[in-house]
């Protein structure tokens, strides 16, 4: 695994009851669709040259914007920061449909690298708000994703951002309801917020489908296994990426006497470490593994190199690269094309 470049042996070996270990969460980092959106980055600076520029963050991971910006690529808040004809992506979380005549309107090659269970939750807000629906969309104001899924229809979705915003919150219908949600949300607190808002409007209607994403859903679980046998849980992941944040959440929730969400190893402070047997360790779903590998490093410097893997369920979701960039160059299927992680060559 390559190391990030830095300087070592920050971290020391200090005295402690009980036997140092880390319990390394599985699954762990990146996802399918994070996965498929910085492939789709990659890919589209092999196929078109540098600069490509993408509409805000690709996922939400400094590490991961940092080096695509060495690759070429430029990042922009809005469309019209885009010299017109230029080639652009929109991010995992989605955008909507205003920014997608945005970006027609100025000459814009698009590239919509969205993650497909995001695009699922765009296409119920549709489908309920054609149904002429109430959406009460449970998510985080300002997110990316909740904007793009709003923006589908505007007039007809109230925000929920929390749970007790589901004991205020006023609706034209009550029989004329639906919740969607955030894909990357806390189980548990969303579970509540729906609970809440169906105690005051019993005839709410479910999602077709759980909206929360499956390897949201799974990174949680796993973290509530390793956190009950843990002194201190280390989450990487950044700050604006509310999938990690979550895992700090549950992580406490569940038993984790400390929990902490760092960007990179040399985040971690030794103070920490006091009097810590049992180190928990995740990351979010827009990581890669190699920022988990540092931890472990730095971790082992200060005597956890007793690594147990803790795994509580199985990853093979693949999704296929947005259709402008599944041939190469020379017009062949690309080996990405049909999902980067599993096929993509070491």
């Amino acid at each position: 695994m390559p190391r990030i470049p830095r300087a070592r042996n920050r971290l020391k070996d200090t005295p402690v009851v009980g036997h140092k270990r880390v319990l390394l969460a599985a699954p762990r980092g990146y996802c399918a669709g994070v996965d498929r959106a910085v492939i789709a980055v990659e890919k589209a600076l092999e196929l078109y040259g540098a600069p490509v520029y993408v509409r805000k963050q690709i996922v939400h991971n400094i590490h991961v914007v940092s080096e695509l910006e060495k690759k070429g690529a430029i990042f922009v808040e809005e469309v019209d920061e885009v010299p017109t004809g230029s080639h652009i992506v929109f991010s995992a979380h989605g955008v909507s449909p205003a920014v997608v005549t945005a970006a027609a309107d100025r000459g814009l090659l698009a590239i919509d690298a969205t993650c497909p269970l995001v695009t699922k939750v765009h296409r119920e807000a549709v489908r309920f708000a054609r149904d002429d629906f109430q959406i009460l969309l449970i998510g985080h104001e300002g997110h990316e994703e909740v904007e793009g899924t709003a923006g589908e229809a505007p007039e007809q979705t109230t925000l929920v951002g929390s749970p007790d915003d589901a004991d205020t919150i006023e609706v034209r219908d009550p029989d004329k309801v639906v919740w969607l949600s955030q894909t990357t949300l806390s189980v548990d607190e969303t579970m509540e917020t729906v609970r809440r808002l169906r105690a005051r409007f019993p005839n709410l209607q479910d999602p077709p489908s759980d909206d929360i994403c499956y390897a949201t859903q799974n990174r949680q679980v796993a973290i509530k296994k390793v956190a009950r046998d843990s002194d201190l849980v280390i989450v990487v992941g950044s700050a604006n990426s509310s999938n990690s944040v979550r895992l700090v959440e549950v992580a406490l929730e569940y038993g984790a006497q400390a929990a902490y969400r760092v960007d990179f190893a040399s985040e971690i402070k030794q103070e920490w470490l006091d009097g810590v047997a049992t180190v928990g360790v995740t990351s979010g779903a827009s990581v890669p593994d190699e920022l988990v590998h540092e931890v472990l490093f730095d971790l082992a410097d200060a005597g956890y190199g007793d690594v147990e893997e803790i795994k509580t369920a199985e990853e093979d979701l693949l999704f296929s690269l947005p259709k402008e960039l599944r041939k190469d160059l020379a017009g062949n299927t690309d080996a990405r094309a049909l999902g980067g992680r599993v096929s993509r060559p070491e």
